[in-house]
């Protein structure tokens, strides 16, 4: 497999904690380069479910290593909980778990402000956060005012947080918030230090000398390419790069090391939250979609925008990203359809056009081209092969890759490891 970034390639939930789970077979090591616990990664072993927020999904794999990179802004009770909830279920951190030293922290104060800025806009300025914090962690570290996990290690610490509280409270009053009490966040903070104190280093070298001994390294995305805080649907999007390049950035590992790009793409498209969505549908077919696909988020149980698959996004992500091959999900959920649809282009005010418009406004004016095709009516969940898919299934996959210049590598036909397999 070499050294792999993985990317959602259109607005999350496209099925990427299955894809790094499959792939985590061929890694030595998993890598979490962006993003926070805003993210939430299922992953089916056997029987049991998993949901990761933080925790690289390689943790499930028993002698695979995982980081949390650089570009990770990190919640540390959030990530306490996570690791105790995965010791319980027989996965321990300890030796196989790193966080980078320079990860910046989500504190309290960061969801109060959240929340507080959330609950401030008008209905229609409203980005649909998770209330997680991220934003103003990533608000911090622009800012450089932001503290990081290596200052859970400095007996000073107590004062930089509270520093940083009363810094914060003074915001959180001009808006009309409600105060933190710095003694009981400054506690809440140092509880999670015993935990996280021992996974705490320099990742950077960790990463470097993998490679150099010729062990595999694969980058796990979080969110999709069109929440990535400059090339998405601003400003309805992430606080994060989420296309490739966050994945070298995010981690210190150089792109000239990277060897392949895999893009997940759902074989329909959905979106949590508020912006334009050009193929939405709010009709019967969009309720199939979420029915069949069990489309409700997996942070925040929010049910999920669905539309027919859009290869105006695909090739968007594809361009920035550097795409070598796809992995498509859940082509599984269009088996009870008679048509399917696949979106080409868009009209905009009476044109024509083949790219996703930057201006918002323009992008919500947006209406779909579609081309139909017949659909296969046929279960498609115990199929292993390309050869033994149905014709039309066959030639749904192949209009995909025609429509992107991008050719499928992976199909995943269920939530299962064994439902995913490689494509020659």
């Amino acid at each position: 497999m070499s050294n792999t970034i993985l990317i959602g390639a259109q607005w999350g939930d496209e099925g990427k904690g299955k894809i790094i789970d499959v792939l985590t077979e061929r890694a030595d090591w998993v890598v979490r380069a962006q993003g926070g616990n805003n993210a939430g990664h299922t992953v089916e072993v056997g029987n049991e479910r998993f949901v990761l927020h933080l925790v690289p999904s390689g943790i499930l794999h028993e002698g695979k290593r995982c980081v949390i990179g650089n570009g990770v802004v990190l919640d540390p009770a959030g990530l306490v909980e996570e690791i105790r909830g995965l010791e319980a279920r027989g996965f321990p951190a300890a030796g196989r778990l790193f966080v980078s030293d320079r990860a910046h922290l989500v504190l309290p104060y960061h969801r109060s402000l959240d929340a507080r800025g959330e609950a401030l806009k008008s209905a229609s300025g409203k980005i649909g956060t998770t209330l997680r914090g991220i934003g103003p962690a990533y608000g911090d570290k622009m800012a450089r005012t932001g503290l990081r996990t290596g200052d859970l290690l400095d007996p000073a610490f107590p004062d930089l947080l509270r520093e940083r509280i009363d810094a914060h409270n003074r915001t959180l009053a001009a808006l009309g918030g409600e105060p933190l009490d710095p003694a009981a966040v400054i506690a809440g903070v140092e509880a999670a230090i015993p935990t996280l104190a021992p996974l705490v280093c320099d990742t950077l070298p960790l990463l470097h000398e993998a490679a150099a001994r010729g062990e595999e390294i694969l980058f796990e995305g979080a969110q999709g390419v069109m929440l990535d805080i400059d090339l998405g649907t601003y400003p309805y999007v992430t606080s994060s790069n989420a296309v490739s390049g966050g994945a070298c950035t995010g981690s210190g590992f150089p792109p000239n090391r990277i060897d392949r790009v895999v893009g997940v793409l759902k074989a329909y498209t959905t979106r949590v939250g508020e912006g334009p969505f050009p193929t939405e549908l709010s009709d019967a077919d969009g309720e199939a979609l979420r029915a069949a696909g069990r489309e409700f988020g997996a942070t925040t149980g929010r049910p999920r925008r669905c539309g027919w698959f859009d290869a105006v996004v695909a090739r968007h992500a594809a361009m920035s990203c550097g795409v070598d091959g796809w992995a498509l999900t859940k082509m599984d959920v269009l088996d009870g359809f008679d048509r399917i649809k696949l979106c080409v282009a868009y009209e905009l005010d009476g044109l024509r056009i083949d790219t996703f418009p930057a201006n918002i406004r323009a992008a919500a004016r947006c209406k779909p081209v579609y081309e139909e095709m017949p659909g296969w009516k046929t279960p498609l969940g115990a199929i292993r092969t390309f050869d033994a898919l149905p014709p039309a299934a066959q030639a749904y996959l192949r209009r995909i890759e025609t429509l992107t210049g991008v050719p499928v590598r992976i199909l995943s036909l269920g939530p299962r490891r064994d439902q995913t397999f490689d494509l020659p």
